[in-house]
């Protein structure tokens, strides 16, 4: 398997079940600082970073299974305080990890956890 091109290309889409849609997009709009490109009553899209931040109001009970996906930033401390003041809950504070890695977890208005890693080692210009 290792001649052949790698089957996953890493991070595209983060979807996260949300119970009022309305509210929703204006909570992670004012929250993110960025207005959605694909708005829909079944689906609202954000691109961030070269990534999509999805809201889903149909994705209730599919078994989110736990997972957090982590959105990069420069300052790991300004982007939860930012987070914080626009409604979201603190669920695990800033901490580094290692190797100047700093990770924190909050919890959106409709439960689900958003994390953020402030990572100076990821190079954005090899996502493709």
């Amino acid at each position: 398997m290792a001649d052949s091109a790698p089957v996953f290309k890493g991070l595209r889409t983060a979807i996260y079940a949300v119970d009022d849609l309305r509210r929703a997009k204006a909570w992670y709009t004012k929250a993110f600082g960025v207005k959605p490109y694909f708005d829909e009553p079944f689906y609202v899209g954000y691109r961030i970073g070269g990534f999509e931040l999805g809201l889903d109001p149909n994705a209730k009970g599919r078994g989110a299974g736990g997972s957090v996906v982590f959105w990069g930033v420069d300052n790991a401390d300004d982007a939860v305080a930012n987070i914080v003041a626009n409604g979201a809950t603190l669920s695990s504070p800033v901490t580094e990890v290692g190797d100047g890695i700093k990770v924190a977890t909050v919890l959106d208005p409709f439960g689900n956890q958003i994390g953020i890693i402030e990572n100076p080692h990821f190079d954005a210009s090899t996502v493709s």
